[in-house]
């Protein structure tokens, strides 16, 4: 059977979906992945379908700039296809472009950089409305040493320790299908905005490198707050970089703040 072949860039909300990656027809936990599989199998009279995508976001993470490969036995323009998949999905999944590609694409292996945002608030109480993308992290935290205010400038000088090639061992969950931990982050800067000029003020991590490992974005955001907080140190830091630890320095962050941004090619 002859396959035709699609690339496609999808945004999604993630806070219903059990994370991007499909689980099996036997498993009841929805996820992003196989929420568009189901789609796509509908458009093609139920014959097997395949999407690939290049980042397996983890439950409850959004994306914007998620990039996958579509595998289907149907000949059918990009833009019918666009159109039918969004007409199918839910409304907080969406193709947002869709072009035909080479049968040898592979969105994760030939993506050269990925780039992820971390949201998240300080104000006192959490607003209702971003509460589902932005995580809260109120100004002032108890620590195990004092009360206090958040330090954003101690945690301005912390994104500069991650910069660079280094094993992110220490900041990542094992996983037994990676080989190297080592990983290049070319930019990690914290910026505050505007949402919507709604009356929140909201904060985020920029991340960009080649690639990234198993919750590695959420621990070392993590981390980063705890310098805030004045919980650790920058040298803690330093030396978990430097050190291959299986005792994190802390919890990893909330998944809700976390946004697959862009992947580039």
């Amino acid at each position: 059977m002859t396959h035709h072949y699609y690339r496609v860039i999808v945004s999604y909300n993630g806070g219903n979906y059990f994370g991007w990656q499909d689980l099996g027809d036997a498993e009841e936990k929805a996820t992003v992945q196989g929420t568009i599989t189901q789609a796509l199998r509908k458009i093609c009279k139920y014959a097997d379908c395949i999407v690939a995508g290049a980042s397996r976001t983890d439950a409850g993470v959004h994306a914007q700039g998620q990039v996958a490969k579509l595998s289907i036995p149907l000949e059918i323009t990009p833009e019918k296809l666009q159109l039918g998949l969004n007409s199918l999905l839910p409304e907080d999944i969406r193709i947002q472009q869709c072009t035909q590609c080479e049968a040898a694409f592979n969105p994760n292996k030939h993506s050269t950089s990925k780039r992820y945002r971390y949201y998240f608030c300080t104000d006192k109480i959490s607003s209702p409305l971003v509460n589902g993308i932005v995580a809260h992290v109120p100004p002032r935290i108890e620590t195990a040493h004092n009360y206090s205010q958040l330090d954003l400038e101690s945690m301005r000088q912390a994104c500069k320790l991650f910069v660079g090639e280094h094993d992110f061992y220490s900041f990542s969950s094992i996983d037994k299908n990676i080989g190297s931990t080592v990983r290049t982050v070319s930019s990690l800067e914290l910026q505050r905005t505007e949402v919507l000029d709604l009356d929140v003020e909201v904060y985020y991590f920029e991340i960009e490198g080649d690639g990234f490992l198993r919750h590695m974005v959420r621990y070392i955001v993590a981390a980063i707050f705890d310098v805030g907080r004045h919980a650790i140190e920058s040298e803690d830091i330093s030396q978990a970089l430097c050190n291959r630890n299986d005792m994190k320095l802390t919890p990893k962050a909330k998944a809700r703040g976390l946004h697959l941004i862009e992947i580039t090619y």
